[in-house]
């Protein structure tokens, strides 16, 4: 553990123990610097440590304050699937709600994308530019699939800072994570087979299943500690799986968290069952206290294909991500020759020079308190606006917070009179192979600069107390289409990643 980690572990204990009150003030970076004989640089990182988990806050030229707890709602409940094989059709639903994600006229609370203006684009720019300005002419040529040998190399060292160690020639740069995901996908099934799958799951999955003619079975999931390993048991027992999509760190939609343990106790599982695992972790970056190991850490067999991409945290547009696929790897590289050739060369030269200047860790830095300081605000607007009965999770990273709301308020009825009032939301239909997370919703915490969230959640709320009230008094529920919408909703190309 590093110096600023276990000064903020002492201090979050003091918290927790109370003996640090809420509305307390600690000890400026100077004093604490001098009292403990530690630099002022590591006190601040322990204090942004802290303050990225919502335990203290910053007041101007005051200093830092215990932060007063946030009145918590109880969580969703688990899932429980009936966990049987399903054919999968959901992309005419997704194209449907989300094919108004791009539209800025929208508060984007159902957007999959954290705001634009969090990212340090202007300084991406000049990095590429600098980079495309020496690249030798070769490596067009030279760096086709796996990739760029340069940032294959930076990527390993990131592994190695999660506690994963990937060797770079394990690593294939792809499109975007999408592409890493369906490749890996495309390797290890043919058309037919069984997938296991979370419960609730990211709808790019389903559509990746369906795209493919692949049947899926379902997980029993809890909103904070993710996948239940024991329930994955079972399903391995009864059914022919032949590969596992599934994202342990700040699952979408529910933002869930895997333990470490349960992170070990899954991939042994696979292992004894020689099922692949494709691990989607997209969010890993975006932590609130700790990076999370991903469960390729406990891989010894090179059965877990990880994905990740720069999309969700730095660059979106970019579209680049990667795979290490383990013993996988070549016929992942094979994969992408085939389809896609390569990720164009310019984009990998420019990101390996912004990873080996530091310029991503000091941008993670920022937008991870960004990022923790507005769930906090999201959680607290959801709090005093929403019908009562309403459970939301509290991620400890990623931009996502799942509602359950009242048995009787319907989300997709929800989402569309949403659209009249200018608000996207993700109705929970789209998570689950039988829409059956009717009175779900993910909200889309990551947009702390555009200034209508908080009008927009009250407005949520205000109409989902209403539908409440109605179905309270007897009225008929309304049909999920049966609400107007000054917002055609017409079908179009995927929108896997919106």
């Amino acid at each position: 553990m590093k110096r600023y980690e276990a000064l903020a572990e002492e201090l979050a204990e003091s918290i927790a123990s109370g003996q640090l009150r809420a509305g307390d003030r600690l000890p400026s970076v100077r004093e604490s610097s001098r009292d403990r004989g530690i630099s002022p640089s590591t006190v601040f990182e322990a204090y942004y440590l802290l303050e990225a988990r919502g335990l203290i806050e910053a007041r101007p030229r005051s200093g830092y304050f215990v932060r007063h707890a946030v009145a918590s709602q109880p969580e969703p409940s688990a899932s429980v699937p009936e966990m049987r094989e399903r054919q999968v059709e959901v992309s005419e639903l997704v194209f449907q709600v989300l094919g108004l994600a791009r539209n800025r006229a929208l508060t984007p609370l159902g957007s999959a994308f954290p705001s634009p203006m969090l990212f340090p684009l202007p300084r991406l720019a000049l990095a590429m530019g600098k980079a495309a300005r020496r690249l030798d002419p070769w490596r067009t040529v030279e760096d086709l699939s796996p990739g760029s040998a340069e940032l294959r190399r930076q990527l390993g060292l990131r592994y190695l800072t999660s506690g994963c160690r990937v060797d770079a020639d394990e690593v294939v740069i792809t499109n975007g994570a999408m592409e890493a995901l369906n490749l890996c996908l495309e390797v290890v099934t043919q058309p037919g087979d069984l997938v296991a799958i979370e419960s609730p799951t990211f709808y790019g999955a389903l559509q990746a299943l369906e795209r493919r003619g692949l049947k899926a079975v379902e997980v029993a999931t809890h909103p904070r500690t993710g996948l239940d390993v024991d329930a994955l048991a079972s399903v391995l027992e009864k059914h022919p799986v032949k590969a596992c999509w599934l994202m342990p760190n700040f699952q979408n939609p529910l933002g869930s968290l895997m333990p470490d343990e349960a992170k070990a106790r899954l991939v042994a599982l696979l292992a004894r069952h020689q099922v692949p695992l494709i691990e989607d972790d997209v969010y890993g970056e975006l932590y609130f206290s700790r990076r999370p190991r991903p469960a390729k850490a406990w891989d010894k067999t090179g059965l877990v294909l990880h994905c990740s991409s720069f999309s969700k945290s730095l660059a979106p547009g970019y579209r680049l991500g990667w795979t290490a696929a383990g013993r996988f790897a070549e016929a992942v590289a094979r994969r992408k020759l085939m389809s896609t050739l390569a990720t164009p060369v310019p984009i990998q030269e420019g990101l390996s020079e912004y990873l080996q200047r530091g310029g991503y860790d000091r941008h993670l830095r920022q937008l991870r308190q960004t990022l923790a300081q507005h769930r906090q605000q999201v959680l607290q607007a959801i709090a005093r606006h929403f019908p009562a009965g309403t459970r939301a999770t509290q991620p400890e990273g990623g931009y996502f917070v799942w509602v359950e709301l009242p048995a009787e308020i319907d989300a997709l009825a929800l989402h569309q009179a949403a659209l009249s009032e200018d608000i996207s939301i993700a109705p929970g239909h789209l998570f689950s192979a039988d829409h059956r997370f009717r009175h779900h919703l993910r909200i889309n915490f990551g947009h702390p600069d555009h200034p209508r969230v908080e009008a927009s959640i009250r407005a949520l709320g205000r109409i989902a107390q209403a539908m409440n009230a109605r179905e309270d008094s007897g009225g008929t529920r309304r049909s999920a289409g049966s609400s107007g919408s000054r917002h055609s909703s017409g079908t179009g190309a995927p929108f896997n990643e919106l």
